[in-house]
């Protein structure tokens, strides 16, 4: 697999969008590829599961894949920084095909998208009004606006909004920025707070140790920025407009940050005819970050998947 480094622009935007292109190992210029967008976690960063595990399989099975960094994250453009508006995440996903559909060795007509986490509820919601995306792989997806309102925001919405608002009138005066790190410092940090949540504690394993900590996936956000995602809803208006095939993943063993009750939903509610449901038994949220068993099964289903929907003949 080669890997080279791009750039997203747009002259209706007001920053870049870094990305990384990840071309198969017999990679031929003058070729049409099928091409899959990579969307990263909630806090993550292209370097991470979208882009280092599941990018990287995808394009040793010959597709030309684009993992980005959203907007406000990672080596992207947007200030102030640590935002998680979904709707801007959304958007990128469109500038991200804006720039693939430029290269002259991708083929237009067979997109797909993959989203890990937080970026497979993206990755369905792009697909409800971006028709030139064809297929969409959604792992251990989330409905990050359920759980802002949900987990993110103690169950107390309204009042979270209160606060919110309150933090963002004082930052407008001059005052001084809150940024909230989502996780704790450690697992032992955890455990010793209390904290039993078997996402909690995968996600700090995953994010504050060795096996997925990188300098772009900071699971930070700006608290005055948070408001958007309350508001809003991965799946809203899927029986209508989801109408792509469709592959969810998850596992059978629930968390906190609730991917097996949105991965069930999103495939009980979506419009489209072919969609199909893969629940691995015994497996938990993060462990289809990284973990080989797990994401060797994912990926069994996900790349003949895309082979059967990205095929010149679909």
């Amino acid at each position: 697999m080669r890997t080279e480094s791009t750039t997203v622009r747009n002259a209706n935007m007001f920053w870049d969008i870094a990305a990384d292109l990840l071309l198969p190992d017999d990679f031929d210029s003058t070729g049409k590829y099928p091409a899959v967008i990579a969307v990263h976690p909630i806090g993550s960063c292209k370097e991470q599961t979208a882009g280092n595990v599941y990018g990287r399989a995808l394009a040793d099975a010959g597709f030309v894949v684009i993992a980005f960094d959203a907007s406000f994250q990672g080596k992207s453009g947007g200030t102030p920084r640590y935002i998680e508006d979904p709707t801007q995440r959304v958007e990128d996903v469109r500038r991200v095909i804006d720039h693939l559909v430029t290269l002259h060795y991708v083929d237009a007509e067979r997109i797909g998208v993959l989203g890990v986490c937080g970026g497979g509820a993206y990755s369905i919601n792009a697909a409800m009004t971006e028709k030139r995306i064809k297929a969409v792989v959604s792992i251990t997806g989330v409905n990050f606006g359920r759980l802002s309102r949900e987990g993110f925001a103690g169950y107390r919405p309204l009042d979270a909004l209160e606060a919110m608002a309150e933090q963002r009138t004082l930052e407008a005066r001059g005052g001084a920025t809150r940024t909230d790190d989502l996780l704790p410092n450690s697992v032992e940090e955890a455990e010793r707070n209390g904290v039993t949540d078997r996402d909690v504690l995968e996600a700090t394993d995953y994010y504050k140790t060795p096996r997925g900590r990188t300098r772009g996936g900071a699971t930070s956000a700006l608290f005055s920025h948070r408001a958007a995602a309350i508001g809003w809803d991965a799946f809203l208006n899927a029986e209508t407009f989801m109408t792509q095939p469709l592959l969810v993943v998850t596992g059978d063993r629930p968390g906190g940050f609730g991917a097996y009750r949105d991965g069930l939903e999103i495939h009980g509610r979506a419009a489209s005819a072919d969609k199909e449901l893969l629940v691995l038994p015994g497996v938990t949220h993060y462990e289809l970050y990284d973990q080989p068993e797990p994401v060797r099964q994912a990926l069994e289903s996900a790349v003949p998947f895309f082979e059967k929907y990205l095929s010149r003949d679909t």
